[in-house]
């Protein structure tokens, strides 16, 4: 089997090149390096009512980090399988993030907010629905059927909904509020 390079050289022009040279440029955070300690002084200051607003937002962040994170290698194994390497090492980066983003969201619920339990009380019916049958439902699917139809279902799953709707704009209000409270601003630093 010859492997896709030695037959050609990288498209370093292709759309997946270009996003992959640009998540390689501004993907370089690493979670376990972003210092906790004022939230942990902020948070002792915080109204009940607050914390269990940032919690309940900061539960449905982490969770649905790390059902991506648990969700997506299919997806990159059904581009691998086509030898779409262009793809693969583009799609490789969303992987990273996401377990970046699963841990950074876990360091503050441990080390800020004390590690606090049922936490699921936060999530309703739609959004176990979404992350915890839609998704891994149709990620998984590629396992057995990889064809177009597939992944056209697995990337408006993913892409589309969960990160272009929920994330980006659950993320810019995350921010915002946390910003215009001045809080947690280790926490607003992870949503850029």
């Amino acid at each position: 089997m010859a492997f896709q390079t030695v037959e050609r050289a990288l498209d370093a022009e292709s759309l997946p090149m270009r996003l992959y040279e640009k998540a390689k440029r501004l993907g370089v955070w690493n979670p376990s390096e972003i210092d906790f300690t004022r939230d942990r002084e902020e948070w002792v200051e915080l109204a009940e009512e607050q914390r269990d607003a940032l919690l309940q937002t900061t539960s449905l962040f982490v969770a649905g980090e790390e059902a991506v994170t648990l969700d997506l290698l299919p997806l990159v194994l059904a581009v691998a399988r086509e030898r779409r390497l262009e793809e693969e090492l583009y799609l490789t980066t969303f992987l990273f993030e996401e377990g970046k983003h699963t841990q950074f969201f876990r360091r503050f619920l441990d080390e800020v907010a004390g590690s606090p339990a049922g936490l699921a009380r936060f999530h309703g019916e739609s959004y176990r629905q979404l992350f915890e049958v839609e998704l891994p439902r149709a990620m998984h699917a590629l396992l057995d059927d990889a064809s177009p139809a597939a992944q056209t279902r697995a990337s408006v799953t993913y892409n589309l909904i969960v990160e272009g709707v929920l994330a980006e704009t659950g993320y810019h209000s995350y921010f915002e509020a946390l910003e215009a409270r001045g809080l947690c601003r280790a926490c607003a630093k992870g949503c850029v």
